[in-house]
């Protein structure tokens, strides 16, 4: 029952409408049972009984209630699509609404095919269901019952013979609504991985081009294929075991409407009239009979999607704010860390981390790859909580802080670069959308941006691309940093973001920002020594851990690991760790 009390929870603001829209059901249910009532007067009082004046008035009549019927079903049938329409768009917005609550952990855990098949295939089957099955369970449900009335007025023991189909169809349709069950589930479940191998592979196109791996993207999409359409044929060879026995037992009851009905007017039971009002009203047994198969596969195809669509929406993000928050509109930047320890799981990647930072110094982050540099800086934006130890901003637990306005104090140029599909202007004001073209374009001179920006025909206004596809690796990452820049944070984190500029490049763009600098507190994450040389504080960290502290001159004359890199002077450490220090 908790799908349905959950779709409740959505159609309940528009009940008064499904009221209505079941209202108008109910009378066109009872309006089907008009004709086929007349037609057995036709036959036994104009036909036989000779009284050819009553004909006219009782064409008018079965005419008038078609046309009635017709204008109603029309009203309804709107009336649930806006229904509907209305509901999908709720669900849809509440779970795009908690997709912006959850944290990283989240996102790490969850493929993209998986998300995006909850806001399509999945919110279509709620629509489906909302639309038409609803109606359509109410709409056979009231016929059958209406008919069945109908005939044991008439003529009861023969409406008792016809009914003894129904325990028959009752039994095969609850089987086949349990057997069906998990077949849907699991299509749900496989048509997320099937998703999940698109979304990569377009993502990642240039990647395969570049390896030549075509082939390979192929056959895994087919692999994917291949088990969608076995899960579909599975949940088919259910329908094929019930489908056609309901619908033959539904066709029965017009073979004992002939033989025990030719037997009651042979009889005398029945007039002719009457066994023609039965056979009109077959359909109104056949049909909701025949349809069972076809509303229980609909429901349970709802049924499924809505388990997935709930468990998004029941996941609670783990990143939140605390019953007792300390209310504050800035930050001033004093950043430190005690005996912080952080793990993905259950592999470790920050041991025992404890430094301070104040406002206008820069802290240099320097290691090997896979060292915990950037999962450091992820843990003063709170996408993380730390395991042990404590992370202090201005004093206070960034626990104990409102998170946007925690993040709203911060700005980050990370690895991963982003770039909306926007034009430049969009993308540097991603964060201030209401800042000036003048203020764009001064945070792009300093971040080394504008002399390209300048060179495209359409300038701030050039569309970047899905991704900033068409932009270089170097300018994607001017264009990130100009974004972090206008900001103007108090505390701004550069993740590797000159990595992919030249050396002249970057001794520009760390010229144009010591100025800036002054006022912030700023963490640098590099690999480069002539990104991190100047830094106030330097943390070398290997293995989750800081092995070496201080600035550049220091650190040189402890010849340790840091000395390795800047006699190397690529400032690779995945080339010189393990190292013998000489």
């Amino acid at each position: 029952m908790e799908p349905f009390r959950w779709i409740w929870g959505y159609i309940r603001e528009y009940k008064y409408k499904m009221l209505f829209g079941l209202f108008m059901v109910l009378s066109v249910s009872v309006l089907n049972m008009i004709n086929p009532y007349i037609s057995g007067i036709i036959v036994d009082r104009v036909i036989l009984g000779k009284n050819v004046g009553l004909l006219t008035g009782l064409i008018g009549i079965m005419l008038g209630t078609t046309l009635v019927k017709s204008v109603i079903r029309y009203v309804f049938q709107m009336n649930f699509e806006y229904i509907s329409q209305n509901v999908v768009f709720k669900v849809r917005e509440n779970i795009y609404s908690r997709l912006q609550e959850l944290d990283f952990d989240f996102f790490d855990r969850t493929k993209t095919g998986d998300i995006m098949a909850r806001m399509t295939g999945d919110t279509d089957a709620v629509r489906h269901f909302t639309a038409w099955v609803i109606y359509q369970i109410f709409e056979n449900l009231m016929i059958f019952i209406f008919a069945m009335t109908m005939l044991f007025t008439i003529n009861f023991y023969f409406a008792l013979i016809l009914l003894a189909v129904a325990p028959f169809i009752g039994f095969l349709a609850y089987n086949l609504a349990q057997e069906v069950r998990p077949t849907f589930f699991a299509i749900r479940e496989q048509f997320s991985r099937l998703n999940s191998v698109v979304q990569e592979n377009i993502s990642g196109n240039r990647v395969v081009k570049a390896f030549a791996k075509e082939d390979y993207e192929i056959f895994k999409f087919q692999r994917e294929n291949d088990a969608f359409r076995d899960r579909n044929l599975d949940s088919a060879r259910v329908w094929e075991k019930y489908l056609p026995v309901l619908d033959s037992m539904a066709g029965v009851l017009l073979v004992i409407m002939v033989i025990a009905g030719g037997v009651f007017v042979i009889k005398g039971y029945l007039t002719l009239g009457q066994l023609v009002t039965f056979n009109s009203f077959i359909w109104a047994l056949n049909n909701p009979m025949r349809i069972a198969g076809w509303l229980i596969n609909d429901t349970q195809r709802f049924v499924a999607a809505s388990a997935k669509i709930r468990i998004l929406l029941g996941t609670e993000p783990k990143i939140k704010n605390s019953e007792f928050i300390i209310k504050s509109d800035t930050i001033k930047g004093f950043v430190e860390f005690r005996n912080v320890s952080f793990s993905y799981g259950d592999e470790k990647v920050l041991e025992d981390i404890s430094f301070k930072a104040s406002p206008g110094q820069t802290v240099a982050i320097i290691g090997p790859t896979g060292s915990g540099k950037s999962t450091l800086v992820s843990l003063i934006c709170r996408f993380y909580d730390c395991d042990r130890g404590e992370l202090l901003i201005d004093g206070i637990n960034v626990k104990d802080m409102d998170i946007r306005m925690l993040r709203a104090n911060i700005a980050a140029a990370m690895q991963d670069i982003f770039l909306f599909s926007d034009t430049i202007e969009g993308n540097i004001a991603y964060g201030v959308p209401d800042a000036s073209v003048e203020q764009v374009e001064w945070a792009a001179g300093i971040a080394g941006a504008s002399e390209f920006i300048e060179g495209f025909p359409e300038k701030y206004d050039t569309i970047v691309g899905e991704r900033g596809v068409g932009l270089s690796g170097g300018q994607k990452q001017r264009i990130a940093l100009a974004r972090a820049l206008l900001k103007n944070p108090s505390i701004l984190i550069l993740d590797d973001t000159t990595s992919s500029v030249d050396m002249e490049t970057e001794h520009e763009i760390h010229k144009s920002l010591n100025s800036f600098y002054r006022e912030k507190t700023t963490f640098i994450i590099a690999h480069r020594i002539s990104s991190v040389k100047n830094a106030d504080m330097i943390l070398v960290i290997d293995n989750g851990r800081i092995i070496e502290q201080g600035k550049h001159e220091e650190l040189l004359a402890g010849k340790g690991y840091y000395y390795s890199v800047f006699i190397n002077q690529f400032g690779d450490f995945d080339n010189v760790y393990g190292q013998e220090v000489g």
